[in-house]
């Protein structure tokens, strides 16, 4: 996973609450477990069937910023929906609220997600209306938001799941800096537990 320190993006405005993982990524989709691809699923319905839904229009079929109403990522917990948000692009999504699950997927594929005040919502999503002042910086380290005239909004995120992002560390890689300390437990586990050891099959 690639380190999340600050980005420079256009924000698409997508004004609705509850918005739903097959909202997302709709399930006709879900037939693979690669991530590369998966941008062409994104909010598939809406884009096929409204032209000037937002992310068909320029200079928002860019956008690596995604602000919304809340409880964004609601319904099932298909990890496909962030995976396709990335594909796409989208490095953070700004909401009021977030579902739980949809979260927590987001900061293990490398997505910032910030809540933020509705008040504070509704006022970068009136200004990434205006492709004038679309772009804005997201600075993780900072957890400084710059706005397009140079205003600036702070957010707080999680020290733990910031210090993941920062560093660019998924669950693998959390995991593995602790391989020595999990050897060590399975060759005690072993020595104190021989009748554990699985018996080797025998060949026909």
């Amino acid at each position: 996973m690639e380190p999340f320190l600050s980005i420079t993006e256009i924000a698409a405005p997508l004004e609705i609450a509850d918005i739903d993982t097959d909202m997302l990524f709709p399930a006709a989709f879900l037939k693979t477990v690669k991530r590369n691809g998966l941008s062409k699923a994104l909010f598939y319905n809406m884009r096929v069937e409204q032209p000037d839904f937002v992310l068909n229009k320029s200079p928002w079929d860019r956008a690596g910023i995604l602000i919304a109403l809340h409880n964004f990522g609601c319904g099932s917990s298909r990890e496909h929906a962030p995976w396709a948000l990335m594909d796409f692009g989208i490095k953070c999504i700004i909401a009021p609220s977030f579902a739980e699950i949809f979260q927590g997927n987001c900061f293990k594929t490398g997505i910032l997600p910030i809540e933020l005040d509705e008040g504070e919502v509704k006022l970068l999503l009136s200004e990434a209306k205006d492709p004038a002042t679309a772009m804005m910086k997201v600075d993780l380290e900072d957890q400084m938001i710059t706005r397009a005239k140079g205003q600036r909004l702070p957010f707080s995120v999680d020290p733990q799941r910031r210090q993941r992002l920062l560093h660019g560390t998924d669950d693998i890689e959390l995991s593995l800096a602790h391989v020595e300390d999990m050897t060590r437990h399975e060759q005690r586990s072993a020595e104190a537990q021989p009748w554990l050891k699985p018996i080797p099959a025998e060949l026909p």
